[in-house]
């Protein structure tokens, strides 16, 4: 299950499953387990929201719709976590669709995954494939809140009170931030893949979310460890959102794929 086209109601959907045993030596069928009772979106979707909603008012030259973009990328903290390289001779890709590739291990793990909450999420990265253009793209890297908050002033002309909103929403902006969400960037040329393995806990609840600069068409999978795909989407668009309840401790492998022309900078941010 993915949200490329992120509703503005930010509605999601969670996968239920059979209500699997969280112990790794049950870790048979697809790692998905019943809905958890505290699942609420997070700043992972948070962030996808603001990226959607920002593109709509850039389109509509509304600087109010781009302000409240601003308010909801500010609102979102997230720790910068650095990857650990990933041993390619360790992924496998599933051949039923060559065009879009759906990575998990080679040999499962055997071994759940341990990470201490306090540290930020673990995760691990390898590029695949040859860069098939040296086109950079336009950006660099996602909208961030500040130069939301900025188009939102270039937008809003000589009209004082809209700019006046802006100032105070922007000395309002680190207010009540949704914190515990870890963010990684990746510059992915055309022709590209990176493939990411990321462990989450069983019984709890677990978002994805992949926020591209614009630049280029971004296909996402997500599969566990036994190669079963738990989200899906290759739609036109380099935004997604994915959220699942995982039944026992476990990696999870995230294919990004860079579809297009140039070079996409993306951010992957988990809860």
């Amino acid at each position: 299950m993915s949200l490329k086209a992120f509703s503005l109601a930010l509605a999601t959907t969670a996968l239920v499953a059979l209500n699997l045993p969280a112990v790794a030596e049950d870790a048979k069928g697809p790692n998905l387990g019943a809905t958890a009772t505290d699942a609420a979106p997070g700043a992972a979707a948070t962030m996808t929201l603001a990226q959607d909603l920002y593109a709509l008012g850039v389109q509509q030259g509304d600087a109010l719709t781009v302000l409240a973009a601003a308010k909801l990328a500010a609102s979102v903290e997230a720790t910068e976590g650095t990857a650990g390289s990933l041993d390619p001779a360790t992924i496998k890709f599933d051949d039923e669709d060559l065009l879009h590739m759906k990575a998990y291990p080679a040999e499962a793990p055997k071994l759940p995954p341990v990470y201490e909450a306090n540290a930020g999420r673990a995760a691990a990265v390898v590029t695949l494939s040859k860069a098939t253009s040296e086109d950079n793209g336009a950006s660099d890297a996602p909208v961030s809140a500040d130069q939301m908050f900025a188009k939102a002033t270039e937008l809003s002309g000589d009209d004082d009170m809209l700019i006046g909103l802006i100032e105070d929403a922007q000395a309002e902006g680190s207010r009540g931030r949704i914190g515990g969400a870890v963010e990684w960037l990746s510059r992915l040329p055309a022709g590209q893949t990176d493939v990411w393995e990321i462990p989450f806990y069983g019984n709890s609840y677990a978002e994805i979310a992949v926020a591209g600069d614009g630049d280029a068409d971004l296909d996402v999978a997500v599969t566990d460890e036994n190669g079963n795909v738990i989200c899906y989407d290759v739609s036109y668009s380099d935004r997604v959102y994915c959220d699942w309840t995982p039944a026992w401790d476990g990696y999870f492998y995230v294919t990004v794929q860079n579809m297009g022309g140039s070079r996409n900078s993306y951010y992957l941010l988990t809860n």
